[in-house]
């Protein structure tokens, strides 16, 4: 089998980054490139998630009534700098959408080119 359905996880990863990052480059939506970003966060999260989950462990969570072998766990690192980088993609996502919808009450539009036209002096209607 192709080593691209083996590894399936890091194969969807890089097309969702390939995606955002076109979405990213080639829209002049603000908002779209908004989305776009958040695709390529999601994309770095899933490819994180799948290297720290190793098949036959178990989560970190300790019984009392269990003895303990740290060898049957996986290791609680990543899950813990995903958790910290969603925080703050919510967070980074939240500020951007705040400016978007200020510069759209100061320029009314989030078109990057429209709002450039306007900026140089230019009319917005062609």
């Amino acid at each position: 089998m192709s080593k691209i359905f083996v590894n399936y996880f890091y194969s969807s990863a890089f097309i969702l980054f390939t995606i955002g990052f076109f979405i990213l480059l080639f829209n002049s939506n603000l908002i779209k490139k908004i989305i776009g970003m958040n695709i390529m966060d999601t994309s770095v999260f899933l490819l994180f998630i799948s290297k720290g989950y190793i098949r036959g462990k178990r989560a970190p969570i300790l019984n009392p009534d269990e003895s303990i072998v740290f060898t049957d766990y996986i290791n609680p690192l990543p899950s813990a700098l995903i958790l910290t980088g969603i925080v703050v993609a919510v967070s980074v996502t939240a500020f951007l959408l705040a400016l978007a919808v200020k510069l759209y009450e100061f320029y009314g539009t989030v078109d990057m080119e429209q709002i450039n036209r306007i900026r140089r002096g230019l009319d917005g209607d062609d």
